[in-house]
């Protein structure tokens, strides 16, 4: 009996995989329009069996969810049909916000993801809250990482809730163009997550582990269409924008003061089911927020995220190549800004670009990107071509190979531009590696740049590859680049190392007490300088343990350990004062924790101090964020930091602060202020960034940006404020 007892349950266990691979949902035709609100009284909707039979993500992975959700599909040639009906234990919903593309953590809603490919890797997304409030998502790389989820993407769509005793309905009406799909198609990938704030559940149709992401694309089921989908009937979209701008800039002798009225516009179509092309011309981005400043302590460039609408969809083709913290060939940042003949980063005007993505095929992928920026004579930037080929042919199951080719080009006859600068290539082919279950992923790649003078070292190399289970993690890499590899388009942090940064994690799941998972890691980082006979230039030795706890809160320990060797003089307290001398190295060690409090809260907070040496001195740093919901028309939100660096005699002791508040409003679900206030002693800035939306058509909108930054170092004095007045209108041909 004995050894019968594992074969019976690897039987079961192998059953009830099966099962769960095989689970499905109809999708049934009408001829007869759906009225989209809220109320299931159409005949249409009794005929149809739903996807039912959710299981538990959070607390546990193995049991079916407390409180049921049902959803069914009905199609006809113009429309996908949806109607969803959520169980809930009581009324008292949490909807912070009643802004679209809102998060899903920390509140009530219900998640759809269509994988209309069928090929594991992306992923349309749409979602509804109990006040009704849509979001729109784009889901790349297998949903296996946080960055792969793009909420800026934006299409149109119908959706309606009504709330009810116990429970809420969604219907919505998705046109077929805002997907893309093969003609002929019979299913599609599907999955789908709802999050329950007081029942303390998070709940999927496909029971996907607790060790990957929610919306992790390699555990889904079918949607099975009654007959095949024909073509969508893509319209046209034209997007044309008129920006009225007044600026004030003190830092300008003689003409800081214009005003000026901008005109331009994008233009987009479906070429198919499947490719996109999009076209814009003289394109403005004022109404897009600001960066988030940050306190930067290290020696290098900051990474900040790409927020502009037109480099968002199908982002992943393009923005995943290489490794996103040291080497990442193309990084979309980087077109329409410059470095002017001082040396510092300003803007550079996009007079046009084009781009074409998407599917040729089930298993190949395209995109072409090209952007041309204006010359700036007073500046010394000349005028430039950016462009970005991109190649992408499916392997095995969730695998794939990539081609890269990024190419920026003087196409001007500058007499300020020196040879060097005429033109900077990047080649490169990349292996991405998923299972079909996700346990193993990685990334494989080789990239080479062409740059006027240098004839060698213009490598850049990697290797990774992970395990995961559900009790244990396991991680492999390592990075090499060239001292003379250079992509002016990319992020590069830094050239001339050879990196390895493998990992250990192990998970710990209690069946008693308040904590719902244990993690411990040991993560070693070191680099080493190939040019300097493998040199040891730095290592990080990271030790943590975290905590998730049944109410959501989060903790976390780390014991960091770290060794600098300085090649260059620099000054760690970023305040010009006198720098640490070059061919110096130290060794320091420091404790961080941190804290996140229940985010189902009205009012929630993350504490996160840390301390220890730092250089040949010492560091204290503190941050906070305290979240105060007046929902679901109010949120409140302050960032802050404080860094209180000493450093010996005669180098610098200095206070850093960075403080953030944001306040949001959300009159209706189309009427939106938000003001986001900035103070950083690092930079020198006070700024104000406010923003009235009004979204008075479907996807068109009017806004008013008031944009103020002070210097505040010695005297509180105007920088540079403006304020702009853009009206979008979306037309469909």
């Amino acid at each position: 009996m004995k050894r019968r007892i594992p074969l019976l349950l690897l039987v079961l266990t192998s059953a009830y995989l099966f099962a769960q691979a095989k689970k499905e949902v109809p999708v049934t035709f009408i001829s007869t329009p759906i009225l989209v609100d809220g109320i299931l009284d159409e005949a249409a909707w009794q005929t149809t069996a739903p996807a039912t039979d959710f299981w538990q993500y959070f607390p546990t992975d193995s049991l079916q969810a407390t409180n049921q959700t049902a959803i069914q599909f009905l199609f006809d040639d113009r429309n996908l049909y949806v109607a969803i009906k959520v169980m809930s234990p009581g009324d008292d919903y949490i909807v912070p916000s009643l802004r679209r593309d809102f998060r899903a953590g920390g509140s009530d809603n219900v998640t759809l993801m269509f994988d209309t490919f069928n090929d594991g890797n992306n992923a349309f997304l749409f979602g509804s809250n109990p006040e009704g409030v849509r979001r729109e998502a784009l889901v790349s790389g297998g949903g296996t990482e946080l960055r792969g989820f793009t909420t800026s993407w934006d299409t149109k769509w119908q959706g309606e809730t009504r709330k009810y005793d116990g429970y809420y309905i969604c219907e919505w009406a998705i046109p077929l163009f805002a997907f893309k799909f093969r003609e002929g198609e019979t299913r599609w990938r599907f999955n789908s997550y709802q999050f329950d704030t007081q029942g303390n559940e998070q709940n999927t149709w496909i029971n996907i582990p607790q060790n990957q992401f929610i919306f992790n694309l390699a555990y889904m089921g079918d949607m099975v269409f009654s007959k095949p989908l024909s073509n969508a009937k893509n319209p046209i979209s034209l997007i044309p924008y008129v920006n009225a701008i007044a600026v004030e800039d003190r830092n300008v002798d003689g003409e800081g003061e214009f005003t000026e009225i901008k005109v331009g516009g994008d233009a987009r179509m479906t070429i198919g089911n499947s490719l996109n092309l999009d076209v814009t011309i003289n394109p403005d981005f004022s109404q897009v927020e600001v960066d988030q400043q940050v306190t930067n302590l290290t020696r290098f460039e900051v990474n900040l995220p790409e927020r502009r609408q037109f480099f968002i969809e199908n982002s992943d083709l393009f923005a995943d190549f290489g490794d996103d913290r040291d080497a990442n060939p193309f990084f979309s940042r980087r077109i329409g800004i410059a470095k002017d003949k001082e040396d510092n980063t300003i803007q550079n005007d996009i007079i046009a670009g084009v781009r074409l993505s998407g599917k040729l095929n089930n298993d190949f992928r395209i995109g072409v990107l090209s952007m041309q920026t204006k010359e700036d004579e007073t500046n010394e930037i000349g005028s430039n071509n950016n462009t970005v080929v991109a190649l992408q042919h499916k392997v095995f199951s969730r695998s794939n190979i990539s081609l890269l080719f990024v190419n920026r080009q003087n196409t001007g006859e500058e007499s300020y531009i020196t040879e060097e600068d005429r033109y900077n290539r990047v080649v490169g082919i990349d292996y991405n590696l998923a299972s079909a279950d996700n346990t193993w992923n990685g990334k494989f790649y080789t990239h080479k740049s062409f740059t006027p003078g240098i004839e060698d070292k213009d490598l850049s190399a990697g290797a990774r590859l992970q395990y995961n289970s559900n009790t244990w993690r396991f991680r492999a890499s390592a990075l090499y680049i060239g001292d003379g590899f250079n992509s002016d388009l990319g992020f590069i942090r830094r050239t001339d190392i050879f990196k390895a940064d493998p990992q250990i994690e192990r998970l710990l799941f209690p069946k008693k007490g308040k904590i719902n998972r244990h993690t411990f890691s040991f993560t070693p980082v070191l680099t080493w300088r190939p040019e300097l006979d493998m040199q040891l230039s730095d290592y990080s030795l990271f030790g943590r343990w975290e905590a998730a706890f049944k109410n959501t809160a989060e903790f976390s320990a780390t014991v960091l350990q770290e060794y600098t060797y300085l090649y260059d003089t620099f000054d760690p307290s970023r305040s010009d004062g006198i720098p640490l001398p070059a061919d110096t190295d130290y060794t320091y060690t420091s404790v961080d924790l941190r804290y996140r409090s229940d985010r189902r809260k009205v009012f929630s907070y993350t504490i996160n101090p840390s301390a220890g040496q730092f250089y040949n001195g010492t560091i204290f740093t503190m941050e906070s964020e305290v979240n105060l919901r007046l929902q679901p028309r109010f949120n409140i939100a302050l960032n802050a930091r404080y860094d209180h660096i000493n450093l010996p005699e005669p180098y610098t002791t200095t206070d850093l602060w960075l403080i953030g508040p944001r306040i949001d409003v959300t009159f209706t679900k189309s009427l939106f202020w938000n003001t986001f206030i900035q103070y950083s002693s690092q930079s020198d800035n006070f700024g104000v960034n406010s923003r009235v939306q009004w979204r008075f058509a479907p996807l068109s909108d009017l806004f008013l940006v008031y944009n103020d930054n002070y210097f505040t170092d010695n005297v509180f004095a105007p920088r540079i404020r403006s304020l702009n007045l853009k009206l979008t209108y979306w037309l469909y041909l």
